[in-house]
């Protein structure tokens, strides 16, 4: 799906310039998924922007769900199945995006834990959507405090990219990095309510040095 990845790249650009940086990583099993980075100097701070490519190529599939031809049967059970397919057009698309204070930690070593996420649904049948977390297994980068990240809600940074029917659109996932403690927090209480917590203490989610919220 090279031209789905043509369009992505575009969008990309038009939303956030042109990058400064790119870098590829493979993955047994998987497609090739780069990450690129964007410098932002327009705001409140030199804001470093990184992007995933290469995870919209495919759509995401649960493989514990039905096929698309399953069936049930006349007597209204489904017939058990014996494997699942994948559909290779339908089903959620979407990019990964990641937004850090600049110059305050040695965040490209993010570059790596940032594909591996990225090619979770490929690699590990994971549907990423809102609301949901990703664990790297360590740190995000080099003494970062954060080991996983909370998905939020696209379209505020880019644009949902609309494909030809009867794709579904590509939809571009801001990650919120999170401290060990939040993430347990948040399982607990859920991902609006950790979210208002950071909001309600006036947290700065891109400071890649921030300590945890106050949680109790």
């Amino acid at each position: 799906m090279s031209d789905v990845l043509e369009l992505v790249e575009a969008r990309l650009r038009t939303a956030l310039g042109e990058p400064d940086g790119r870098a590829a990583v493979t993955f047994l099993g998987a497609e090739r998924i780069e990450v690129l980075r964007f410098q932002d100097d327009s705001g409140d701070g030199d804001v470093v922007r990184y992007a995933t490519l290469g995870m919209s190529a495919r759509p995401m599939t649960d493989p514990a769900g039905p096929s698309p031809d399953h069936r049930p049967s006349a007597g209204g059970l489904a017939a058990p199945l014996s494997i699942t397919f994948a559909d290779p057009v339908r089903g959620p698309r979407a990019e990964l995006l990641l937004s850090v204070r600049a110059g305050r930690a040695d965040t490209d070593k993010v570059l790596r834990p940032l594909a591996v996420l990225a090619a979770s649904p490929q690699v590990e049948g994971v549907v990423v959507a809102p609301g949901g977390s990703l664990d790297v297994g360590g740190p995000l980068w080099p003494d970062a405090p954060f080991g996983s990240v909370l998905v939020a809600e696209p379209g505020g940074l880019v644009e949902d990219l609309e494909l030809p029917a009867p794709m579904d659109p590509v939809r571009f996932l801001p990650l919120l990095p999170m401290t060990p403690g939040e993430a347990a927090w948040k399982r607990v209480h859920g991902a609006g309510a950790l979210e208002k917590r950071w909001l309600t203490y006036g947290t700065d989610l891109r400071d890649p040095g921030r300590t945890a919220v106050p949680l109790d």
